[in-house]
């Protein structure tokens, strides 16, 4: 596993204040074709596994609460160019855009460790069980196939274009993924920081072998995470 990075010198004097126009500073690296083809097949097998699932989850939503199954949001990908990512609405309608945005642009500035914010008030019937597993997430599957998204890299985030300082436009080289190298890493409460740090590590690293490493070890965190 790679080692945590931190910001070279000449990126650490940008982060005094400093934040750079994302449409200026970051190179969309295009994704080698082992990684394209390691997505497209593994998302279609996951669509066709999951499928009896992905409709009976969708059936649930539909049955606990009023509104879409499926809860669409904009993001910020590759070459910070924005995108739509597809998740199962967990919380009520209307309900969950500002507060996780509010929570993150908050965390960003800040050197506390990240946990995901609980919002137990605002959740549907049966949400945590699918956050906890990681359910919400499948519809990204359909987001890798589109080409926006990869089953692995760093994770999407809703900030605004001015929330990022210099030396973390880095993550935005690669495609954002369903997990990530920090989401496996063993470290249960990660500042936004080293949060991206490790994206970064991921960066610099893109193998097809740390890609299945990662894939691997997702289920046995998101197993790991059910059990306790």
């Amino acid at each position: 596993m790679p080692a945590i990075s931190t910001p070279p010198p000449r990126c650490k004097a940008l982060i005094r204040g400093e934040v750079v126009p994302l449409s200026l500073r970051v190179p969309f690296r295009r994704p080698p074709v082992w990684k394209r083809a390691f997505d497209i097949a593994g998302a279609l097998f996951l669509l066709v596994a999951l499928s009896p699932l992905l409709v009976l989850l969708a059936a649930y939503i539909k049955c606990v609460s009023r509104g879409p199954v499926l809860f669409c949001q904009t993001r910020i990908g590759a070459g910070a160019k924005r995108f739509v990512i597809y998740k199962f609405r967990t919380m009520h309608v209307a309900q969950e855009v500002d507060s996780h945005r509010d929570y993150v642009a908050t965390l960003i500035h800040c050197d506390t460790p990240a946990q995901k914010p609980e919002y137990k008030n605002r959740l549907i019937r049966g949400a945590t069980l699918l956050r906890s597993l990681s359910l919400d997430e499948l519809p990204q599957l359909f987001n890798v196939l589109i080409g926006n998204m990869s089953l692995i890299g760093p994770r999407p985030e809703v900030l605004q274009l001015e929330d990022y300082e210099a030396w973390q436009l880095r993550r935005f080289e690669v495609l954002p993924g369903i997990s990530g190298l920090w989401q496996v890493s063993g470290k249960n409460r990660l500042t936004f920081n080293q949060m991206v740090r490790l994206d970064i590590q991921y960066v610099e690293n893109l193998t097809l072998g740390l890609d299945m490493q990662i894939a691997v070890k997702t289920l046995g965190v998101v197993l790991l995470r059910h059990n306790h």
